[in-house]
């Protein structure tokens, strides 16, 4: 396996600390508001990452955290009249929600920040001793040029942050770089007793100290998405490697950015699209084959057509899983014996034969999964070809294509559902827009059965063309009539 790690800025074969074993930390959200399509990129690309490295055989484990303590947790809550524990619960129960909706594993852990407070103050402890740190009033400051490595992340020279910095001044910092890691207590706001005073932890303190408490000093991997490479993920190594000396992360990998018809997603701009928004139009097997059909190091441009591409692709998928289901539930079939196959036989027997190591060597390549997917459709266009001509012998290279679909599907977080009853949901999904009721739908496909029965073709035909006009296709099937919006 390779992978492209942000801090070399190459491909590097993964090679853990320990044998069969991966620690995996990727930052989490700050619990203010409701997730958006930005933070479900984020999600879905790690939860295939942590898949596929199950899927190899190693043993992982996964920590990925809660920022619930947070100058917008508490504005939040001074908007609302209530405390910051209220509305941390409330966004954690939503993105709970949200992420069980698209289909996400579970972390190992999910620690939030204000139950490893203790865990804080050791490393801030730490950073003073070794001349990292310093105290300003009540307030703890990490001294960046105390740390020769500060900007080897983001490929950034102290000079250039320096004369590129919008900071607030602050006289007492001894350089405007400098960053929090203890904030004194302000009125109204959360704080714990530490050496310096009440007060709470700064932003970057948090996940230095519950990576490593989970995953040890040296971490294989550490995740997030591309905004956080700097000041986060760069002041994150500052902390770390300063309080222990060690290397902290052995392979830094960052997602890109999700655009909204083509302009980036703002609050100023007003076009910041919720999960819970976008679930309402697609199942979530659409936003994650969605999201995954690009490199995850790329931008991908959300928009309706790329959403409905999504939609009609996953579709195909089920259809091919349906015509498998269809026919494996009728018939037993013959061991193949490639020597007697069929053109297309031999074609869809080689490309099921193949697959699992083609998807593997895109999945390998620092997990291709847009290269994946397209090994999906080769695979489904072969296996549909043989449904159109079946053998003795389609119905095991069928059973080889299903499941070469659930392993990859298995990985991807797809075709998780039974085909039938998705291809039906996605009828009734679609169905709620057009300007024909679904009973109306199913009441004209029985009369065009009726008359099919007494054949009475021109009714049939009639019909036919009737529901075409509102956007509804037609096809007889061996179980009967099947409807699907255009």
């Amino acid at each position: 396996m390779r992978v492209y790690n942000t801090m070399t800025q190459s491909k590097e074969e993964l090679i853990p600390l320990r044998e069969g074993q991966i620690g995996m930390y990727v930052c989490g959200v700050t619990v203010y508001d409701l997730c958006h399509i930005g933070h479900a990129r984020s999600a879905v690309v790690f939860d295939v990452i942590y898949r596929y490295l199950r899927y190899r055989g190693y043993e992982v484990t996964y920590v990925r955290n809660f920022t619930d303590v947070d100058n917008k947790i508490i504005k939040r809550a001074q908007e609302e009249g209530t405390n910051t524990e209220e509305i941390a619960t409330r966004y954690i129960r939503e993105f709970s929600t949200d992420m069980g909706a698209l289909g996400l594993m579970e972390p190992t852990v999910e620690p939030r920040a204000t139950e490893h407070i203790p865990e804080m103050i050791e490393m801030v402890q730490r950073l003073l001793e070794k001349g990292h740190a310093y105290q300003a009033g009540e307030d703890v400051y990490y001294a960046v040029e105390s740390f020769p490595g500060y900007g080897k992340l983001s490929k950034r020279s102290l000079d250039d942050m320096q004369a590129g910095a919008r900071i607030e001044i602050d006289e007492r910092k001894h350089n405007p770089l400098d960053f929090a890691l203890w904030k004194a207590a302000k009125p109204g706001e959360p704080s714990w007793d530490s050496p310096w005073g009440r007060g709470r932890p700064g932003w970057h303190i948090e996940c230095s100290a519950m990576s490593q408490k989970y995953l040890g000093e040296t971490i294989d991997i550490h995740g997030g998405g591309k905004d956080l490479i700097f000041p986060h993920h760069e002041n994150e190594i500052a902390q770390a490697e300063g309080a222990t000396g060690r290397p902290f992360i052995r392979y830094w990998l960052h997602n890109g950015f999700v655009n909204i018809d083509k302009e980036k997603m703002s609050k100023s701009l007003g076009n910041i699209l919720t999960i819970k928004e976008i679930l309402r139009d697609y199942h979530p097997e659409v936003v994650r084959l969605f999201l995954l059909s690009r490199h995850y190091r790329s931008p991908i441009d959300y928009s309706r057509q790329g959403m409905e591409e999504a939609r009609k692709n996953l579709e195909r998928f089920y259809q091919t899983l349906a015509g498998i289901d269809d026919v494996l539930a009728h018939e037993k079939g013959s061991e193949p014996v490639p020597e007697g196959f069929a053109p297309e036989e031999m074609a869809a027997y080689r490309r099921a034969e193949e697959f699992p190591a083609t998807f593997q060597e895109a999945m390998d390549d620092d997990f291709n999964t847009a290269v994946a997917i397209a090994s999906l459709f080769e695979l489904s266009r072969e296996l549909n070809r043989l449904l159109q001509k079946p053998s003795p012998y389609t119905p095991q290279i069928l059973r080889r294509g299903g499941d070469a679909f659930a392993k990859a599907g298995g990985v991807l977080g797809v075709l998780q559902e039974d085909p039938h009853a998705f291809l039906e949901g996605e009828r009734e999904r679609k169905a709620k827009d057009l300007t024909l009721a679904q009973e109306e739908i199913k009441g004209l496909i029985k009369e065009r059965d009726e008359a099919r029965l007494q054949k009475d073709w021109a009714r049939a035909d009639e019909i036919r063309e009737q529901l075409a006009s509102h956007g509804i296709s037609l096809e007889d099937t061996s179980k009967g009539t099947i409807w699907r919006v255009r």
